[in-house]
């Protein structure tokens, strides 16, 4: 019994590591997805394309800082189009997150995760005036 035991305990850590592996990435995965879906509400809003892009990557950095979710490298991309009331606008997050936690498991050092979100610019809201002013 003591033998057995002993030839399935390695087995049985290296099947929890991986265990493991597979809830951070679905984790992971999920948290960019809802990253990507609150930064494009922020686009939405924005009055200008400039305004649009910076707000996306805001608030995909904040709402991924907060998930307590670290990437090596941060892409936010927003194609907002002409940002009229009744327009889709579409955000893709790409986000590069380390491994290297995991290394018992000898995993890559880093999986990259994609998430994109669409959303419709108000169809209610003013727009930006020659002014300046919403009308």
């Amino acid at each position: 019994m003591a033998t057995e035991l002993t030839l399935l305990t390695p087995v049985l850590i290296v099947l929890l590591l991986f265990v493991v592996f597979c809830g951070r990435l679905a984790d992971a995965r999920l948290r960019v997805d809802d990253a990507a879906h609150q930064a494009v509400r922020a686009a939405t809003l924005a009055r200008s394309s400039v305004q649009a892009t910076s707000s996306a990557r805001a608030t995909a950095e904040a709402a991924l800082g907060q998930a307590g979710i670290t990437c090596r490298s941060l892409g936010v991309k927003a194609q907002v189009g002409s940002l009229r009331p009744g327009s889709t606008v579409i955000v893709t997050v790409n986000c590069e997150i380390g491994l290297s936690d995991l290394s018992l498991l000898g995993v890559p050092g880093a999986t990259t995760t994609e998430a994109s979100a669409s959303s419709v610019v108000d169809q209610w809201r003013g727009s930006v005036t020659a002014g300046g002013a919403g009308g």
